[in-house]
């Protein structure tokens, strides 16, 4: 019904209005296809439009312009109202460009629905206030009929919105359910292998931190390897330079012994030639004796046929001459032992025979110590006698019987090839402590031998386990050297001795005095009692019958 009602006034102004503009949106209405392109110039008359919300359904104040279009002559009317502006072409007269009006119904049919629109008579020349202000009051209503049309509109989507938001929620409520249970699953599956990831990335940082390690101490090691080749390096350039200085000295020194040399073969070869005359001169002295030699031998041989021819007149006639008689002191004993038992029991110095066929010799005898009896074999006290010898002098024996001396390697070994013998070792250190090593068993082999030491059964004071080898090691010296070392032990720790592998003890070493006995590996030493690199201030090898007491 309201439709029927406004439908002609509003066919009427479909004619009038030509641009409504709120809000920045225009649009364009009316017959006259030329109108639209009034809009939007401002002083030349054409429509404009201005923003405006239009759909606020309050009456705001309201404002009118008046003007004409430029080009055609017609008249625009112009409205604002609140944001909105209303932009009219008022009609023209009968006739006038693309002018029409409503045409007006038969009497007693207002608002008839069918009524044929026509333009409008032309207004009059001065458009009266009236219609102004009715036009208005159509707009207004016009304006208030939009925003009851738009708010039934809204009250009828309402519902359908509703409706279609609740639909489209579950729709997505279930996708997004079914994309988080999807994105739970990946996320899972993810996890693990990030897992698998963490593991593998631990195990092999694990291994790298280990190697990492290892290298940090074999880098570590070898910079120590490498700091102490270095030091090592320096020092043998160090003593390189030394050398070289030394050797240069020698050198020099050769030089002027060499030139010293010269010189002295050349007063040498002036000497020889002298001495060659004098032997010249003696050679025929020696002949001359030797003649007379010859005179002497016969008159020898004369003097013995006399001492014959009287000794027969003698037998002849019962004369006997005075037979040399045994004195007991011309009675001979093989060793001490027999001395002590023969009632010699003092220490001394005594002459003993080991046989005929062999020649007296002196030895020392020890009557006092653990029963008496003992021959001597070596002995040292105070450094006087030096113990760097030879192997013949080994051989043969060195020294004073009644001091430091060694009594001679095949000496001994006659001596302790005839019976068995016992050998005693008696060591003092230089606090005045006394200790003893005593063997069982003890004897020496051959010189093709290299006299080899054999012993068994060891027991007393100075050491638990025996300082000497047991089982059997060679003589060596400073020139014949019999060891099991490669190096020479014999010049390394001076002396001759049983050194095996250069060995626990030696007793011919270097003689150290007090003071500076104490950190030498070449002096006089005896491990388990004193230690590698104590040297003692006396010591005594001795020997005796193993059936003595």
């Amino acid at each position: 019904m309201l439709w029927r009602r406004l439908a002609c006034p509003l066919l009427s102004l479909a004619a009038l209005l030509v641009v409504a503009s709120c809000g920045g949106a225009e649009q364009k209405r009316g017959t006259d296809g030329a109108t639209g392109s009034s809009v939007g110039k401002g002083g030349s008359g054409s429509g404009s439009s201005s923003s405006g919300s239009g759909g606020s359904g309050s009456s705001s104040s309201s404002s009118t312009a008046g003007g004409r279009e430029g080009g055609n002559g017609r008249r625009l009317h112009r409205v604002q109202h609140g944001q909105c502006t209303y932009t009219f072409i008022l009609p023209e007269g009968e006739g006038g460009p693309g002018g029409s009006a409503c045409r007006e119904s038969k009497a007693g049919t207002a608002y008839n629905a069918n009524a044929l629109q026509r333009d409008a008579p032309p207004p009059e020349p001065d458009f009266s206030s009236q219609k102004i202000q009715q036009l208005e009051h159509v707009m207004e209503n016009y304006t208030q009929w939009l925003q009851k049309i738009e708010n039934y509109i809204k009250e009828s989507m309402k519902m359908e919105m509703a409706q279609l938001q609740q639909n489209a929620v579950h729709n997505h409520t279930a996708a997004m359910l079914e994309m988080g249970t999807s994105l739970l699953s990946r996320t899972a599956e993810q996890t693990r292998k990030l897992t698998d990831v963490e593991t593998q990335v631990l195990n092999q940082t694990s291994r790298l931190e280990i190697q990492l390690l290892e290298n940090s101490l074999s880098t570590n090691k070898l910079e120590k390897q490498l700091m102490l080749q270095t030091n090592e390096i320096s020092k043998l350039h160090d003593k390189n330079g030394f050398l070289e200085q030394k050797m240069q000295e020698m050198e020099s020194r050769h030089r002027e012994e060499l030139e010293a040399l010269k010189e002295e073969k050349g007063s040498l070869q002036n000497l020889v030639g002298k001495q060659i005359g004098v032997i010249r001169v003696l050679e025929d002295q020696l002949s001359r004796a030797t003649g007379n030699s010859s005179a002497l031998q016969r008159q020898q041989q004369d003097m013995m046929d006399t001492v014959h021819n009287l000794l027969n007149l003698c037998a002849k006639e019962g004369v006997i001459p005075n037979s040399t008689k045994q004195t007991e002191e011309e009675k001979t004993f093989k060793d001490c032992a027999e001395l002590y038992k023969a009632g010699f029991q003092k220490n001394g110095v005594y002459t003993i025979q080991i046989s005929s066929l062999e020649p007296r010799k002196q030895v020392y005898c020890n009557m006092e110590s653990a029963g008496g009896g003992w021959t001597v074999i070596q002995h040292r006290e105070d450094g006087s006698v030096d113990f760097q010898r030879t192997w013949k002098e080994y051989k043969m024996g060195f020294g004073s019987m009644s001091g430091e001396h060694w009594l001679g390697n095949e000496f001994v070994y006659l001596l302790t090839s005839q019976l068995q013998y016992a050998m005693r070792v008696e060591l003092t250190d230089w606090d005045g402590h006394q200790a003893y090593s005593q063997y069982d068993r003890f004897h020496i082999g051959t010189e093709k031998q290299n006299y080899r030491l054999f012993l068994k059964s060891h027991t007393g004071t100075a050491g638990r386990l025996s300082s000497l080898v047991i089982h059997g090691a060679d003589f060596s010296t400073k020139d014949v050297d019999n060891d099991n070392c490669m190096c020479k032990c014999a010049l390394m720790l001076t002396g001759g001795w049983w050194f095996d592998a250069c060995g626990p003890s030696n007793l011919n070493g270097m003689y150290y005095s007090q003071g500076q006995h104490v950190g030498k590996l070449n002096g006089i030493k005896w491990h388990y009692f004193k230690g590698p690199s104590y040297s003692l201030r006396a010591t005594t090898m001795m020997i005796r019958p193993l059936d003595f007491l």
